[in-house]
């Protein structure tokens, strides 16, 4: 089984900034105090009761999906969007069984907000034992799927959405969505701004329409004809995404995107990109020669795990790529992530 990593926000922003004397990250008193602190200080600015409230709530939420989520930390995990209002015999509900089915085959687990339409074929598809389900309390009653709605060890319920939009993300080692509404297209920019801005790990985004279907195409027509066109996101930001009408296409988008790349880490300003072999010669001197754009100062270097790693012993075994990367270019990343798995 693939050793997968703990994606966390900290590790892709924070850690460059941490110095030799500072507490470890497998040493969590000092956050732990820290939380304490912030909920003392709460009563000393007199914070209203509605603050304190969504607080303490989004907290106790956080750290019981945690809880969940950690006794599956091994598994890769990927989150299906879409509508609630399809049925299930709708050729997007059709495509969306097919996609959790096969990509169960594969031994990945599949997230979805656990209600009905796209959400339910997902956990159809993959089964209950691969169903992950994050569901919301909404002012209109909003059961469950029938697939996880007994689950009592991975389905969740949240208040807030955006408790919600973090774990899909944090939790996920891709995004898979299907058309949908207000929801699926808000949970689409997310995504992508997280991975623009890098906020997040960097996943495959794709977007899955049935043949014959221009939803997605719509979105791409947007993408390029207005925000590209009028300069408001980069060329290699169209990379982020992937829109295809094929399931077969889809999952190779997503399996492919971890054939050599593994996944990556931030230590004192420096990328690691973690590998699952070492890379050919040819393979470094080609990466060399077509991103020195993204590259800050220096050039590329082949390394084995760094001291400053402490929290990823697990991983340590791996061969490295290291640069000091211009986080302006998180599409460019992508390019050659797409690089290294088709060299690999």
């Amino acid at each position: 089984m693939e050793v997968r990593p703990n994606h966390s926000f900290e590790d892709v922003n924070d850690l460059e900034t941490r110095q030799d004397d500072e507490p470890r990250l497998d040493g969590i008193e000092l956050y732990v105090q820290q939380i304490r602190e912030t909920a003392d200080k709460l009563q000393r600015d007199h914070a209203s009761r509605g603050d304190v409230k969504l607080l303490s709530t989004a907290v106790r939420e956080l750290r019981y999906c945690f809880k969940v989520f950690s006794m599956f930390r091994e598994r890769r995990k990927v989150t299906v969007f879409g509508s609630a209002r399809l049925p299930l015999t709708d050729p997007s509900c059709v495509q969306a069984i097919e996609f959790g089915r096969r990509m169960a085959e594969h031994n990945w687990m599949v997230i979805t907000g656990a209600a009905a339409g796209i959400m339910e074929a997902g956990h159809v598809g993959a089964g209950a034992d691969h169903s992950i389900g994050i569901n919301i309390l909404l002012p209109f009653e909003q059961q469950a799927n029938p697939v996880i709605k007994d689950d009592s060890t991975k389905l969740m319920h949240l208040k807030y959405f955006f408790t919600r939009k973090l774990l899909f993300v944090k939790e996920s080692d891709a995004v898979v969505l299907f058309p949908g509404g207000f929801g699926t297209l808000d949970e689409a920019f997310e995504a992508l701004t997280l991975i623009q801005t890098g906020k997040s790990h960097i996943f495959p985004v794709i977007m899955i329409d049935t043949p014959g279907n221009d939803y997605w195409q719509h979105f791409l027509r947007f993408c390029k004809d207005v925000l590209l066109a009028r300069g408001l996101i980069s060329p290699w930001d169209l990379s982020l995404f992937k829109v295809t009408t094929s399931v077969d296409e889809a999952i190779a988008e997503v399996l492919g995107f971890y054939r050599v790349y593994h996944s990556m880490r931030y230590v004192r300003g420096e990328l690691i990109m973690r590998l699952h072999r070492p890379l050919h010669p040819e393979t470094l001197a080609k990466i060399r020669a077509e991103f020195g754009d993204i590259v800050k100062s220096g050039t590329f270097e082949e390394t084995a795990a760094l001291p400053t790693e402490y929290g990823d012993a697990h991983l340590a075994h791996m061969p490295r790529l290291k640069f000091r990367f211009d986080r302006h270019k998180l599409g460019r990343l992508r390019q050659l992530i797409d690089l290294i798995n088709a060299e690999g």
